[in-house]
């Protein structure tokens, strides 16, 4: 994708986007060398920062890990079709990009509701046959199972890999229903499918605990409204019925890395857990 210069508040924005409120998708933009973000998105990151000062690195551990991901759902489980909730901007080394590299004639529908994510995501219709974008909320499971698009350009009779990356820990309301929403779609899913997932990590106890519940602080106080960390247990409650591919909930620098962690993990990278799941 034609990944254009820094937006602005001009005849070209975006319907729907405020530039006076920083955004998850273009907050990730910023760290992994997008151009698609504003200066109250960097002034937002910045804010962070004086928190927890590797903030960045939940960012980049996060886009590696979910490209390891997708290098093993394509190339180890077989997975050639994916439903990417919450995909943010296509920054580098989209979903789309990795799994076709093993099998292009992989499917990909990404959903995301972002305004500036939108406007790209109908560009990626026009550069990619086999990929798909759909503008709805991934809070709403029905809207989105039952939207046209993700029925006929997925085959819901062989499995689908759902991820859900950097995402669930951004839901605003009952800290219970994440869990609820994700029975919705690992209910739907054919046996066989795969889920993935990333989420910031509450330890329970320690430091590290004490600079999630100040990192929490710092994102509620600011203009993305908020963020959830879940322990380990709350993060497995997210996966109803479904066999963990090991090694289990763990770091995201811990899934499957290429190679071994040479330096102790930061605190951000401390921060983050992920997991995938296989459907029996």
């Amino acid at each position: 994708m034609v990944v254009s210069s820094e937006v602005g508040t001009g005849p070209n924005t975006p319907v729907g986007v405020d530039p006076s409120r920083a955004s998850i998708a273009r907050m990730y933009d910023f760290v992994l060398g997008g151009k698609d973000h504003y200066q109250v998105d960097r002034d937002e990151l910045a804010r962070l920062r004086r928190v927890m000062p590797e903030v960045a690195d939940l960012a980049l551990e996060n886009r590696r890990y979910l490209i390891r991901v997708c290098r093993f759902l394509a190339e180890r489980a077989g997975i050639d079709q994916y439903l990417d909730c919450g995909s943010g901007l296509p920054t580098t080394e989209n979903v789309h990009q990795v799994v076709q590299r093993v099998d292009k004639l992989s499917k990909v529908v990404y959903v995301d509701n972002d305004p500036v994510v939108v406007a790209h995501g109908q560009a990626l219709l026009e550069e990619n046959d086999r990929t798909r974008f759909v503008a709805g909320d991934i809070f709403e499971p029905a809207t989105i199972l039952g939207h046209d698009v993700v029925r006929e350009h997925l085959d819901w009779s062989r499995p689908i890999a759902l991820m859900f990356v950097a995402t669930l820990h951004h839901f605003k309301g009952d800290r219970r229903r994440p869990a609820e929403i994700m029975r919705e779609y690992v209910d739907a899913l054919p046996s066989g499918s795969y889920v993935a997932i990333s989420h910031l990590f509450d330890p329970g106890e320690g430091g590290d605990h004490d600079t999630m519940a100040a990192f929490q602080d710092a994102v509620a106080r600011g203009s993305l409204g908020g963020a959830t960390a879940r322990t380990e247990a709350e993060i497995a409650e997210l996966l109803p019925g479904l066999e963990l591919v090991p090694p289990g909930i763990v770091l995201l620098a811990n899934w499957w890395s290429d190679g071994p962690n040479l330096k102790p993990l930061n605190a951000a990278q401390r921060l983050i857990a992920g997991v995938v799941a296989r459907k029996p």
